[in-house]
């Protein structure tokens, strides 16, 4: 909801119907590591520039989702609209700060195209990060300006002239560009302001040219519809206009154009340079499409905009409703949620032993899990998720090739030629006295060693290239309690290379469940199946009867545990007699427990779904 006090506030200044010009214009984002400050620097921005006022200043003010704030992480890009005075002449700097852990690197990029700088931000005591290398390296691709800055130059634990020197080493920055200042106290923040204004360019744009812009978010509202984030490249865009989106070719009416600042606030039009939103009256989500190009209808541009390359999901999974009839409201969701976020995917898929659902592919297990908790809390479902598994490439003895993001979708093993599972190079950054421990594991993980480089005398970068499988898990969470929460990873993907790779069944009570099967390398297969098969015992109830627990590969069963039944003593009113009274007692439950063994049916709670994930303890 808009802020009427800081609309006010805003109109009162004159910022409301501005058109400046272009090169008055600075658009740039900011990008880090996770927890280097990026929006502490933010909130810095609209508090020094006056966007803000200090009553209505508080911690992560961009970043408005309770999820964001109880994490303390960005999970959304945010564009903000900030006015900055330098040198007599007022500028619009038009800010969008950025997510900073890898499964969010799209969300990144897609910022980086509607920008022409990046403030790249590193920690004065933590330093260069796996992830502040992966984001400047993406910035330098998009060719933008990077203005380096060291926050956190206040902290006893800082040191600023060794970080310098990791910076210049890491990323190829000369040491004398880079500013330093402490984004929670405010020191230093104007000489960034300063330089963003001095070091960036003005963006390129022809403001008579035919309307041009670039669809890089959205979000929709129940009372308005689709909110449409822009960039606007050449041309103008004002309310009551006609414009059509070139990939959908549906046509609309403008009824609002505006700013973040940070609320949104209507300014009427909307020139070449400037970033805001759009609203059109457009209620149908699956019109508007992420990377689109937004033009004028009657004069329409020629060439679209190139967009997006979309990201391949990395991480599948099954997301069921606990209550059936919740199947098309957690459809609707998804598709709300998609329209806000289009790095995730889903199709609808249905389990004998779930019911009917989606299959969910994501970028990492951040992203799945920030999926999940986003439905549950806004849209008030309840939900099952299966065991993330990656995608897989087969090929089959009759030539062809297919790709299965589903252990269920694999063939029986006579019909494959070639077992393919996805690789990725990862980087390691982390202290140089943990480079063996780190070596252990990825060895243990089936991973290839490529090379060691040092960033200085106590920090190395570790690379290796390991299957995706071997990632997922629990490779992070190992990687911080090994180097006590100094190391950090970043990794990209290579390809698909053969493995011999087999699909592990799980049977309770003789019958697969397919949610819980799961791909694994054949070397493996067995002490994997042991241990979810202990872990299953632990997770399911006892019965009335007997649970047989069993882990196989085709028809193969390589372990298998007992659930035992719960037992009434049924001899306890007997006291003394012939035993035969007994005997005709236990039998009889005998036959019972039988009879309830054939058609008993054995309720799997969620934690036995995610026991899967338990590797070494």
């Amino acid at each position: 909801m808009p802020d009427e006090r800081l609309d006010g506030e805003n109109a009162a200044k004159g910022l409301t119907g501005t058109m400046p010009a272009t090169s008055q214009i600075r658009n740039f984002s900011i990008i880090a590591h996770i927890d280097h400050g990026k929006s502490t620097l933010a909130d810095q921005f609209l508090l020094k520039t006056g966007t803000i006022s200090a009553r209505d200043y508080r911690a992560q003010l961009l970043d408005g989702m309770d999820l964001e704030r109880e994490r303390g992480i960005t999970i959304q890009m945010h564009p903000v609209t900030i006015y900055h005075e330098r040198n007599g002449v007022r500028y619009e700097l038009n800010l969008i700060d950025t997510p900073g852990h890898v499964d969010f690197s799209y969300e990144v990029s897609r910022s980086m195209a509607a920008c022409e700088g990046a403030v790249l931000l590193v920690d004065a005591s933590q330093g260069v990060q796996a992830q502040t290398v992966a984001n400047a390296y993406l910035a330098i691709e998009n060719d933008l300006k990077i203005v380096p800055v060291l926050n956190k130059i206040d902290m006893p634990a800082a040191r600023p002239d060794e970080m310098i020197a990791e910076m210049e080493q890491a990323v190829g920055i000369d040491g004398l560009d880079v500013l330093r200042c402490s984004a929670k106290t405010g020191m230093g923040v104007e000489d960034v302001l300063d330089a963003i204004v001095d070091r960036i360019p003005a963006p390129p744009g022809n403001i008579d040219a035919p309307l041009k812009a670039l669809v890089f978010n959205s979000h929709f509202d129940s009372f308005k519809g689709v909110v449409v984030y822009i960039r606007v490249m050449d041309g103008t865009i004002k309310v009551g206009q006609k414009i059509r989106m070139m990939q959908g070719a549906r046509e609309f009416t403008v009824t609002d154009v505006g700013q973040f600042r940070p609320s949104m606030v209507s300014c009427g039009t909307l020139s070449a340079g400037q970033v805001g939103y759009c609203m059109a009256n457009i209620k149908n989500i699956e019109d508007v499409r992420i990377g689109d190009t937004l033009t004028d209808s009657v004069n329409p541009t020629d060439v679209a905009l190139a967009g997006y390359k979309q990201p391949k999901p990395m991480v599948y999974s099954g997301l069921y409703p606990v209550n059936n009839n919740e199947f098309e409201a957690l459809r609707e969701a998804l598709a709300k949620l998609k329209l806000n976020d289009s790095s995730f995917t889903f199709t609808p898929e249905s389990s004998e032993g779930m019911g009917f659902g989606f299959r969910c592919g994501f970028l990492g297990l951040l992203h799945r899990e920030i999926i999940q908790q986003r439905l549950e809390r806004d849209c008030d479902l309840d939900l099952v998720q299966t065991a993330p598994n990656v995608t897989y490439e087969l090929l089959l003895t009759n030539g062809e090739t297919r790709i299965i993001n589903n252990p269920q979708e694999v063939p029986d093993a006579g019909s494959i030629q070639e077992f393919r599972e996805p690789f990725v190079k990862i980087n390691f950054l982390l202290p140089s006295d943990n480079i063996g421990d780190i070596m252990s594991l990825c060895a243990d993980r089936r991973g290839t060693y490529v090379k060691t480089e040092y960033l200085s005398p106590t920090r190395a970068v570790l690379i290796f290239e390991i299957p995706l499988s071997e990632v997922i898990f629990d490779l992070y969470d190992k990687l911080k309690s090994i180097t006590r929460g100094y190391g950090t990873m970043d990794y990209e993907f290579m390809g698909y290379i053969p493995g011999d790779l087999v699909r592990l069944d799980v049977l309770v009570h003789h019958k697969r469940v397919d949610a819980l099967s799961i791909i694994v390398h054949r070397s493996q297969a067995e002490r994997r199946g042991r241990k979810l098969i202990l872990k299953l015992k632990d997770e399911i109830d006892r019965h009335m009867f007997e649970v047989a627990l069993q882990a196989a590969i085709g028809a193969r069963v390589i372990a298998r545990e007992t659930i035992a039944a719960i037992r009434k003593n049924v001899t306890a009113k007997c006291y003394g007699g012939d035993i035969t009274r007994k005997r005709k007692l236990w039998a009889k439950q005998a036959a019972g427990k039988k009879r309830m063994k054939q058609v008993g049916q054995v309720e799997i709670p969620q934690e036995a779904f995610m026991s899967v994930l338990e590797t070494d303890d």
